[in-house]
């Protein structure tokens, strides 16, 4: 007995409008993976372009201190006579200092390292 399931098996021939509509629908495909690479290639570039401009991971400080290597900072803080520092605390370039005065009174002293001069003075109060 011959193979009955041979027939239908076959590719029969496409009809020509069906043909030129399968034709259109390659080139779309076609096209449109081009510009789908296109596109992926731009925005990788786009990222190695900003990785390499990219800035340091921990860029300096406005009024970062720069010191040659190995030396100490150094310098002077000058607060009232009579005045006791009862603590301190640092920050970047900012160190608060909790100082009694003479006359047993709290101020907080604000000093900027980097510019060596002190920007804040704060009176401790009780009400």
């Amino acid at each position: 007995m011959a193979r009955p399931d041979a027939d239908e098996n076959e590719e029969k021939p496409l009809d020509p409008e069906i043909d030129k509509v399968r034709g259109k629908l390659i080139r779309f495909m076609a096209i449109n993976l081009g510009l789908l690479l296109l596109a992926l290639m731009v925005v990788i570039a786009a990222i190695v372009y900003k990785s390499r401009k990219a800035s340091p991971e921990n860029p300096p400080l406005a009024g970062d201190i720069q010191t040659p290597a190995g030396e100490p900072v150094s310098g002077d803080i000058v607060l009232p006579i009579g005045a006791k520092v009862v603590s301190q605390s640092l920050s970047g370039n900012r160190l608060s200092i909790d100082a009694e005065l003479a006359d047993g009174s709290r101020t907080i002293f604000v000093y900027d390292i980097a510019e060596r001069r002190l920007i804040g003075r704060f009176a401790i109060r009780n009400k």
